[in-house]
């Protein structure tokens, strides 16, 4: 009990700068001066970065201990898809401002989904072997089995990628995609709550709050839930805007802190959320968090971006418009769809082993390299091209990889299909 008392206050006490300089000070990034700035100071990169990132890692603990108190009320998945969609709110809010923006600063059209779409990328190529490298080093086993409660997302995440492979097709992101991917996204928490409810093995700060009263519990609950939220929310962007000025000043290349570093800052929280419970012994739950915030951005992330911008031009008095893609932005997202079906597919089978891991990482890290060539040693008047070429090749081999994945578990689709079918009945 004192153990966990302490591991409480310990959170609580992290938190408590980045939301004083963040809600009291006003922190905000000051590009000018590639620093973070706030009433009466500031503050240089390194320093930020470490401030806020205690920000970020106290808030990504409080919030999995509100993630197993919420599991005594509600099933584990509604409560790990909401846990996903708060961590998420920072990007959110980010891209939905630059779609919004975009509207009458053309040059944030490219950006909005720039960032959404490395750190896509980063959940699948990081994050699952990350996962699954927690499960061996703890002795846990080579592989993640996915519990039955679990199939079902795997199916809404399929049909989140299939459909998003479409949208570089056509060049435009249009209110239709906005249709499409609320429905399922609607579909995908309308499952999930219907999950069933199972008691949960409560550790720390979560079994210390789980013996209290009912009444006292859920206001527990929730409180914990909201500073979380609210920590989360204050340190995000800081954090990620800090290392981004670090890395600039210890030489780090301007490309890869925009595509890369920045976030993977921005996804700290839910890898972190998917490690503390793989860490914990709950492997399918860490991996499961990371399959709601695919999901999550997948579909309401990747749907708000067109009607934003829709009524960015609409509060500027222009005419009604669709989301353009440039063909850049075409490629960054067939690529992303790409590596999605892929894990689709060898995860179809219900199990996530060493091989497939391996296979996931190493991708996504010889496409880094490749990128990271082409950006720091061609001239530049051949990147175009060559970034082209680069996706587009990419985006293949993943494509073949994914098809003759699925020729082999091709049998156990409609399974999964099945269960959706008769829980949505």
């Amino acid at each position: 009990m004192k153990r966990s008392l302490f591991l409480f206050v310990l959170a609580v006490l992290a938190s408590l700068p980045a939301l004083i300089l963040r809600y009291l000070l006003g922190a905000h990034p000051d590009h000018a001066r590639r620093l973070i700035a706030f009433a009466g100071g500031e503050i240089g990169g390194a320093p930020a970065a470490l401030i806020f990132g205690l920000g970020v890692l106290a808030g990504a603990f409080m919030i999995s201990w509100s993630a197993e108190l919420l599991q005594l009320d509600l099933s584990q998945n509604l409560a790990i898809a909401i846990i996903a969609l708060v961590t998420v709110l920072p990007e959110y809010t980010v891209d939905i401002y630059l779609s919004w923006t975009a509207a009458t600063v053309p040059e944030n059209v490219p950006l909005a989904l720039a960032n959404m779409t490395g750190a896509n990328r980063l959940l699948i190529g990081l994050g699952w072997p990350m996962v699954l490298a927690a499960v061996v080093w703890k002795g846990r086993g080579r592989r993640i089995e996915v519990e039955p409660a679990r199939w079902g997302e795997l199916l809404f995440l399929a049909a989140a990628t299939v459909y998003s492979i479409v949208i570089p097709l056509k060049g435009t992101l249009t209110l239709w995609d906005t249709a499409v991917l609320g429905l399922i996204f609607v579909l995908y928490i309308r499952y999930v709550s219907r999950q069933e409810v199972v008691e949960p093995d409560l550790e720390g700060p979560a079994a210390l709050f789980g013996e209290w009263s009912v009444f006292s519990r859920r206001l527990m609950t929730g409180g914990l839930f909201v500073f979380a939220a609210a920590t989360l929310f204050a340190s995000a962007e800081p954090f990620a805007e800090g290392l981004k000025f670090a890395g600039e000043a210890w030489g780090i290349s301007e490309f890869l802190l925009i595509q890369w570093i920045a976030p993977l800052a921005s996804e700290s929280p839910e890898f972190l959320i998917a490690l503390i419970f793989t860490l914990r012994g709950a492997g399918t739950a860490g991996l499961g968090a990371l399959v709601s915030s695919k999901v999550n951005q997948w579909t309401l992330l990747v749907g708000m971006i067109p009607l934003a911008y829709l009524l960015g031009l609409l509060a500027s008095g222009q005419e009604p418009a669709v989301f353009p893609l440039d063909p850049r932005q075409q490629g960054e997202v067939l690529l992303t769809a790409a590596q999605s079906f892929f894990a689709v597919a060898v995860i179809l089978d219900r199990r996530f082993g060493v091989r497939e891991a391996i296979l996931l990482a190493t991708l996504f890290i010889a496409q880094l390299t490749v990128t990271i060539g082409i950006e720091e040693w061609v001239e530049p008047g051949r990147q175009l091209a060559l970034f082209h070429a680069e996706k587009l090749g990419f985006s293949i081999l993943y494509l073949v990889l994914g098809g003759l994945w699925l020729a082999r578990q091709w049998r156990h689709l409609p399974a999964l299909v099945r269960l959706v079918w008769r829980a949505e009945r």
